[in-house]
């Protein structure tokens, strides 16, 4: 299976995140807790190279929780300043300030000696589509201010946005990148809703996912569609046909319509229903490199 998707307004947003982040002090980057190696954009190293970091694992209710503490302690060690959250969550805002500060402790230090009082640290949040970016700052901000959406491509240009005397944010269009050297980072991010649902093939994309899950989360795939533990030893398509069996997928005369099972079962992994799953861990991360 291949995946690639890269419209032409990926290319503008990178040229205009190329020119804004000279007039940032921090670089917000949100990945999805799910799989953080691959919802990394590579390019995002090379335009904050001298800026500081902070990175947001969103969606860590998702996500199982040793994992999240493992992807948590990988960052750390790489020198990030590293949060975990669900951004739905107001209360889950509570560690982003003590955070940003840390992360721009040297920045606020040089403006201290400078005499330098009252400047807003100026954030750029970035990260791939559909990762939450918008949701993030709208719950950071205690209001809508971003525009917001469950599926890519929502936000389609740059905005400013002032939360405080302390920290203004710079919201971004999610952006991919060129090319997938790795097809499993484009299989993962298609699972995650990253790319576009349309040029998918959703069957093979499920029978991917449906692999996956028989070979690290065979309870969870047995307890949601009910099924035997023979099952689970069955090939991922034919899988598909025992999901379509349990969720009464079926076209007219009464076969079973795998299309719309893929849907189901793409779905209710994107939507936690099949459980806290983790696509990659970190032990997992140096092999890609």
């Amino acid at each position: 299976m291949q995946v690639q998707w890269y419209p032409g307004h990926m290319t503008k947003a990178r040229r205009a995140m190329k020119e804004d982040i000279r007039l940032v002090d921090l670089v917000i980057e949100l990945l999805d807790a799910r799989a953080p190696y691959s919802s990394r954009n590579p390019d995002i190293d090379e335009l904050g190279r001298q800026k500081a970091r902070l990175i947001i694992l969103n969606k860590a209710d998702l996500a199982a929780e040793s994992a999240n503490r493992a992807w948590e302690q990988y960052f750390e060690q790489k020198g990030f300043v590293t949060v975990r959250m669900d951004a739905r969550r107001r209360s889950d805002m509570k560690p982003v300030q003590t955070a940003v500060l840390s992360a721009c402790r040297e920045k606020l230090e040089r403006d201290r000696k400078r005499g330098i009082k009252n400047r807003p640290v100026r954030a750029m949040v970035v990260g791939i589509p559909n990762v939450g970016k918008s949701t993030f700052i709208n719950s950071y901000a205690g209001k809508a201010c971003a525009k917001t959406g469950n599926k890519p491509g929502v936000t389609r240009g740059n905005q400013w946005i002032r939360l405080s005397r302390e920290l203004e944010l710079l919201d971004t269009p999610g952006i991919l990148w060129p090319r997938f050297e790795d097809q499993e980072v484009g299989i993962r991010l298609a699972m995650l809703g990253s790319v576009k649902d349309d040029i998918l093939n959703t069957e093979e994309l499920a029978w991917r996912l449906l692999s996956f899950m028989q070979e690290r989360y065979r309870e969870a795939l047995r307890e949601r569609y009910s099924l035997e533990e023979s099952d689970l030893e069955k090939q991922p398509e034919v899988l598909l046909e025992q999901v379509a069996a349990a969720r009464n997928c079926l076209v007219k005369g009464g076969g079973l319509d795998c299309a719309k099972a893929a849907k189901i079962v793409i779905e209710d992994f994107r939507s936690g229903r099949l459980g806290r799953i983790t696509l990659e861990l970190p032990d997992e991360a140096d092999s890609y490199e």
